[in-house]
């Protein structure tokens, strides 16, 4: 028994000194970082990239992020200029670059569903009740702007003629406050949110998603990142960022919030989980994308003629990076 304990002894002591080597090993073996644009400035919205960042869910990759902030229009051409691995966007922002030549895919996405709603402190029964109004955009661009002309398309009805968009920037919240519109499209994980608790009231919306059921912002690469095994690590952490962030948002806020500071609050973030899952994750793993609500919206930029006539949804977007594993 004696020689056996010590031979155990030996055995433990042997994979004790083999682990520390490998450790040794693998601290000395210098991480690969991955710069990645996150498409505005420091936000809640982005919790999940910085959670994974937290928990150090990058560097059991192997990898050290860096994050840059800024309007997409500004880090897609970085993207493309290789100052840049991947960029956080709207799926559409993937599909414009594309059909315009540029190397680039959307492989995970942030948003099963598109946040993008029409919002009024008035009743809507349907988008007939805009009819002769005017509702507030952002501008003539970005997920918002195609999701109310597929709505109108849906709808029968015509800019200018039957619904008046009023280009207002980022201020819906206080248009439709003030009354400067009758409506506005925002996003029900933020404007919706904020301007209910701020009047103390209830605020209308209308569900956009059977007209346009893209799914929303999501991770971008070029073309060179999708070489080797970078991007199925990037992903795979974000991964793990999205799963922490909806089954603890509390805490994931907590973590986030240094990086983010006050722009953003706990109830959007909560008002953003369940728009992070879907019946199609628990499948196929979170962060894939639905390929029915890809095939339809592509058909809607077909019918809008912002994309050719045999443009093919999978030729913007794959799910061929996403782990299943992660749920």
């Amino acid at each position: 028994m004696k020689h056996f304990a010590l031979l155990s002894l030996a055995l433990l002591l042997g994979t004790d000194v083999q682990n520390a080597a490998a450790q040794t090993s693998s601290t000395q073996t210098p991480a690969r970082t991955v710069n990645i644009g996150l498409g505005y400035n420091p936000d809640v919205q982005f919790t999940p990239f910085y959670v994974a960042d937290k928990l150090g869910y990058f560097t059991a990759e192997g990898l050290k992020v860096n994050y840059q902030h800024g309007y997409v229009n500004q880090l897609l051409p970085l993207l493309l200029q290789g100052k840049l691995d991947f960029v956080v966007g709207d799926p559409e922002d993937a599909i414009f670059a594309k059909n315009q030549g540029a190397d680039v895919r959307y492989i995970m996405t942030m948003y099963q569903k598109n946040p993008v709603t029409v919002f009024s402190l008035t009743p809507l029964d349907g988008m007939a009740s805009l009819k002769g109004k005017t509702v507030g955009i952002p501008g003539p661009y970005g997920s918002s702007y195609h999701a109310i002309q597929a709505l109108l398309d849906s709808a029968k009805l015509t800019e200018g003629k039957d619904i008046k968009l009023a280009t207002i920037g980022f201020t819906q919240q206080d248009a439709v406050r003030a009354g400067r519109v009758d409506a506005a499209v925002g996003y029900i994980n933020n404007d919706v949110v904020l301007l209910g608790q701020s009047l103390g009231k209830k605020v209308y919306t209308l569900d956009i998603s059977a007209a346009y059921p893209m799914v929303g912002v999501g991770l971008i690469a070029s073309g060179k990142s999708l070489t080797g095994d970078l991007a199925a690590k990037v992903v795979r952490a974000s991964q793990r960022g999205l799963k922490f962030t909806v089954a603890d948002p509390a805490r994931a806020f907590k973590l986030a919030q240094p990086v983010f500071g006050k722009a953003g609050t706990l109830e959007i973030l909560k008002a953003s989980t369940p728009l992070m899952t879907s019946a199609y994750t628990q499948a196929s793993g979170i962060g894939a994308s639905s390929p029915d609500a890809w095939t339809k919206a592509v058909a809607a930029l077909v019918k809008q003629g912002k994309l050719p006539a045999g443009a093919k949804a999978t030729d913007y977007y794959s799910n061929g990076f996403i782990s299943k594993t992660l749920k």
